[in-house]
């Protein structure tokens, strides 16, 4: 008995069929995305992560005594940003500050490490001042104020655009009872 094939029925190769490159697609797309991902990994180092650990940690001692200095000291700053104008204003306040010196402020971008601003300022006698601030980009950018002889910092954190301005507190628990 032989079987005739129409010509409708004829067998073709399997590459005009639609099926198997249908199924070859998703393993292809996979190896496409890892060999994206390893040259992203490759060609982007990660900026966060820091080389000398242990001189980082160790300076964390240095630093939680600039704060108990400017908790001593009852600082407390209000900065504001006037995009408009390109003017970072703010008034110094403390209690036992004495006045005059410059202040440094420094804006840290939350991932840029090469976005990080640094503004010195002059406070008057009533610790107002004006700095000069190019228009700044929307992030979460943390805040350090310190004075020029490093003895006393301020930090926090500010969402620009959705805060306008910010208050920084020294933080009263850090001074001994």
């Amino acid at each position: 008995m032989q079987t005739a094939l129409n010509n409708d029925q004829a067998v073709q190769p399997w590459y005009t069929h639609r099926w198997p490159w249908f199924l070859m697609l998703g393993p292809f797309l996979v190896v496409l995305a890892g060999t994206f991902t390893g040259w992203l990994a490759y060609s982007r180092p990660d900026a966060l992560v820091v080389g000398d650990y242990y001189k980082q940690g160790s300076a964390i001692n240095r630093d939680l005594r600039r704060d108990r200095t400017a908790a001593d000291l009852q600082l407390h700053l209000s900065l504001r940003y006037d995009p408009a104008a390109g003017k970072l204003s703010g008034v110094l306040d403390g209690s036992r500050l004495a006045p005059g010196g410059k202040i440094l402020i420094r804006l840290v971008h939350s991932t840029l490490p090469e976005k990080d601003i640094l503004r010195e300022a002059q406070p008057d006698s009533r610790g107002n001042f004006t700095v000069d601030l190019a228009m700044l980009e929307m992030a979460r950018w943390q805040i350090v104020v310190e004075d020029q002889a490093n003895n006393w910092r301020l930090t926090g954190i500010w969402a620009w655009p959705k805060q306008q301005a910010i208050e920084l507190k020294a933080d009263t628990a850090l001074t001994p009872a």
